[in-house]
């Protein structure tokens, strides 16, 4: 099954310095068709003004991935850890026993992100981070793993959920045939472009979730870049 969740449908922030789109409902007054996915309970399309960002803050208990879309992030937590993504980049952040982070934007363009958190498999653990680089002709025309909870995914970075983030880039009229093996569910994202999916037309940062399928054709309409997450059944905290 295709459920279409469309950018106009998406419950939606701004404060000014951030301006956000939240796939995944973010509070009780949220849109209750956009629920969770299994462990993927969040999804924000963040757009950050220069020289703005988000002040030191603390999580725990949850696997943050980012995507960057455009522009440049800046990176400083509470562990030691320090970097600056570009678009393209990716980093992950599993929280663990708690850390404490900065994000911002340190271009003079606006800051094009995705947030992703997913639950980990179980909590508590020692938190860390990582970044990496991910050219986007790596991916031409097949998804590619950028960040995974299964060792199987070499490459990919680390993260302690039942789930893989991949992303592809599709020229106009490519196809992919997405067999979804032992994922139980996943969301897909179309950051730039417009695609068909099952015969579902999907515009440009529109989302799709996607359960109880054996397997999916995606064609580009236009030239496209795509992110999604798949998650497994029976993923949980303990």
């Amino acid at each position: 099954m295709l459920a279409h969740r469309r950018w106009a449908s998406l419950d939606e922030g701004n404060l000014g310095w951030l301006r956000a789109k939240y796939h995944f409902a973010v509070d009780p007054g949220g849109n209750r068709a956009h629920g969770a996915l299994g462990p993927l309970i969040v999804w924000n399309d963040d757009e950050i003004a220069p020289g703005s960002g988000f002040p030191l803050h603390g999580h725990r208990d949850v696997e943050i991935v980012t995507y960057v879309r455009a522009g440049v992030l800046a990176h400083r937590d509470t562990i030691g850890s320090e970097g600056t993504l570009r678009a393209g980049d990716v980093q992950v952040m599993s929280t663990g026993t708690g850390i404490r982070h900065t994000e911002s934007n340190k271009g003079d363009v606006p800051l094009k992100l995705y947030q992703i958190w997913l639950l980990p498999r179980e909590r508590g653990g020692e938190p860390y981070w990582h970044q990496r680089s991910f050219p986007k002709a790596d991916r031409s025309g097949r998804f590619a793993v950028l960040a995974s909870g299964f060792a199987h995914d070499e490459g990919a970075l680390p993260i302690r959920a039942d789930a893989r983030v991949l992303g592809a880039t599709l020229m106009a009229g490519e196809r992919i045939v997405q067999a979804w093996g032992q994922a139980s569910r996943a969301y897909l994202v179309v950051a730039s472009g417009r695609i068909e999916i099952d015969g579902e037309v999907v515009g440009p940062l529109d989302g799709v979730a996607i359960t109880d399928v054996a397997s999916s054709e995606i064609v580009a309409l236009e030239d496209a870049e795509l992110v999604m997450v798949e998650t497994v059944e029976h993923s949980s905290v303990r």
